[in-house]
């Protein structure tokens, strides 16, 4: 199907590219990367990086005030040869993808008890995917989950997020040279969870990292994915669906920070929204430091608004510091039914309601396919079929 039309809807669709002789991947941020709580100032919604998110409904994760009451249950399930452990905090594996670049972040990294490590040895290929449950209980959590591939070792990882939570964690992706890695994050949670995460990967050279992210439920969901690259030849592709109801706020902030040379990444994030107060944000920020030459890379939101009432922002960033790249480039767009394809659908004897789901399905089609769990796709293809019928039933 053709993209939607770019009619702004709420805010306008804005984006922005520099060309900087010196910058850092700090520079978009209030106060530098710091793994302790005490270095981030409380935030009060006026800062770059908080001002979409609705603070006062985050259940006290951003000003400490939140309380942790042993509010989720994780449960792993892997293929032979995997090892999955539970670590304290001093275990020398946590923290090397990234750094927590806000409050939240480096709270729920100060706050955590014990950590999930999965690792797959060197050279593994996995052929069922590694399933990481988490389940809400109705409490508050800080967790840390870490996904480790040893050299030229292939996996999928599914992290599915259901039930009731104000739950806040650092995921961490480390990709050994070579390594293959699809990582499917589910965020099917219940009406009133809240959940803030930072996820960090680190791709070794020639490694292939690929995410899809797909949001649904909660009261308020925000993610903040953020690659970096530790050798040359490694490749990112992030890929998002997501879903935003009435009332819901659903925010994912993105960096791929081009550090070496000749590494290519991909971002395809699309949205529909519908209902009164249905907030969407998406920040999509690209830096090609002076030292990454060769790189290629591409970043593209879409959304689609199938009510009155709905707001969408996107911004997309791209920050240049070499001319000696293959290319560089980013798209936003926000908009309703295409009439035009509605019209096409409807002369050849498709009712409207039909039509009008048509149309949505195909809008996310091809991020529904790069999923490749067919018991996961099935499942999601049913949850947007229900939320169609909320939409345009």
């Amino acid at each position: 199907m053709a993209e939607a039309p770019n009619i702004p809807v709420g805010s306008a669709t804005a984006g922005s590219i520099a060309v900087a002789a010196e910058s850092t991947v700090a520079t978009r941020m209030s106060a530098p990367p710091s793994f302790d709580v005490a270095d981030f100032p409380v935030p009060h919604g006026r800062e770059e990086e908080w001002r979409f998110t609705p603070l006062e409904r985050l259940r006290g994760l951003h000003d400490g005030t939140a309380t942790a009451t042993d509010g989720i249950k994780v449960a792993v399930q892997a293929p032979e040869g995997v090892v999955v452990e539970t670590v304290g905090r001093d275990d020398a594996r946590l923290g090397r993808a990234g750094t927590p670049v806000d409050r939240v972040a480096a709270q729920a990294y100060s706050a955590f008890e014990q950590a999930s490590v999965v690792t797959v040895p060197k050279e593994a290929v996995l052929t069922e995917p590694i399933r990481i449950a988490v389940h809400g209980e109705g409490g508050t959590a800080y967790a840390h989950q870490v996904v480790e591939l040893g050299a030229f070792a292939e996996a999928v990882v599914v992290i599915d997020h259901t039930g009731d939570a104000v739950l806040a964690a650092n995921v961490e992706f480390v990709l050994g040279d070579g390594a293959k890695l699809t990582v499917v994050s589910v965020q099917d949670w219940d009406d009133k969870a809240v959940h803030v995460a930072q996820h960090n990967a680190l791709v070794g050279r020639d490694a292939t990292f690929k995410s899809v992210v797909v949001t649904f439920g909660g009261d308020v969901v925000r993610l903040h994915p953020r690659v970096a690259y530790a050798g040359p030849g490694g490749e990112a592709e992030l890929f998002g669906l997501y879903f935003t109801d009435a009332g819901q706020h659903q925010e994912h902030r993105l960096l791929v920070d081009h550090n070496v040379p000749h590494c290519k990444s991909n971002v395809v994030y699309k949205g529909a929204l519908q209902g009164d107060d249905a907030h969407a944000v998406w920040i999509g920020d690209v830096l090609i430091e002076a030292a990454a030459e060769g790189t290629d890379t591409y970043e593209m939101n879409r959304n689609l608004v199938l009510t009155d009432g709905a707001r969408v922002d996107s911004v997309p960033n791209l920050e240049i510091e070499t001319g000696e790249i293959v290319g560089a480039g980013h798209a936003s767009a926000t908009g309703r039914f295409d009439d035009e394809q509605l019209f096409y659908l409807m002369a050849r004897g498709i009712p409207e309601k039909d039509a009008r789901r048509l149309v949505v399905r195909g809008f996310f089609a091809e991020l529904v396919q790069q999923i490749g769990v067919a018991d996961l796709e099935e499942r999601l293809i049913a949850k947007i079929e229900e939320e169609l019928e909320a939409a345009v039933g």
